[in-house]
């Protein structure tokens, strides 16, 4: 492995903690600055050609969400920043509740103190349909790029992602009436994350650095969130 690997991957371990990003801190609802519907919208909300047949337009409604993250993985303590978006469709066909999946972006982040970069990245698998144990459930995978950083170096993949049961952490609040927007917050300490996937030769040096594989109890994901909604009627 080239000299400067060795080194760079020996500041990611020794760094990826002790130049994390502060501790997160949810901004209650109330507080929160006027009502924005940031990057996408609804311009990546399912076509009415993609919802299941026999849908009522009037039936269905698209969300469209922003959020804050924070993510603990590992030896990761780090915040995910306001770039990430996601769009979904949900409604009832003959009183039978659907959802339909539109499409996730966030921003890459770099990991403190460290060569790389992470992205979450939607790993193919979500349900918003709240019950009484969760808010909704959510696979992510996590890219990891940087020099020399293979691209389909990963931590989670679609065959094995870090899922995760979302529990409410705060009320949703109304921000805006017109359009309809409501601020919550959501939150996971409960799952695990497994070793990386697709990094090479590179694999087993961030693994040891990042603490990989994961187990539950010793990461968490947080998200201040905001959801506007429109229907296609």
């Amino acid at each position: 492995m080239p000299r400067r690997l060795v080194l760079a991957l020996t500041a990611l371990a020794l760094g990826a903690g002790a130049a994390a990003s502060p501790a997160h801190a949810s901004v209650p609802a109330a507080e929160a600055g006027p009502a924005v519907v940031r990057g996408p919208g609804f311009d990546s909300c399912p076509a009415l050609s993609e919802l299941p047949e026999g849908a009522e337009p009037a039936d269905w409604r698209c969300e469209a969400m922003t959020a804050d993250g924070h993510l603990t993985l590992g030896r990761m303590d780090q915040a995910l920043g306001r770039g990430m978006t996601i769009t979904f469709a949900e409604g009832t066909v003959n009183g039978e509740f659907h959802q339909v999946f539109g499409r996730m972006t966030a921003a890459p982040v770099r990991v403190g103190g460290t060569f790389l970069k992470l992205t979450p990245r939607y790993a193919g698998h979500f349900d918003f349909h709240e019950n009484d144990e969760r808010r909704g459930e959510l696979d992510l995978a996590f890219r990891l790029s940087g020099p020399a950083v293979p691209p389909s170096c990963s931590i989670g993949t679609d065959a094995d992602p870090v899922r995760l049961k979302l529990k409410e952490t705060a009320a949703p609040t109304v921000v805006s009436k017109e359009p309809l927007v409501v601020a919550f917050s959501v939150a996971d300490n409960a799952f695990s994350a497994p070793r990386t996937s697709g990094c090479g030769r590179l694999g087993p040096a961030i693994d040891a650095a990042l603490r990989l594989p994961s187990p539950t109890g010793a990461n968490a994901f947080d998200l201040d969130a905001r959801v506007a909604f429109r229907s296609y009627s």
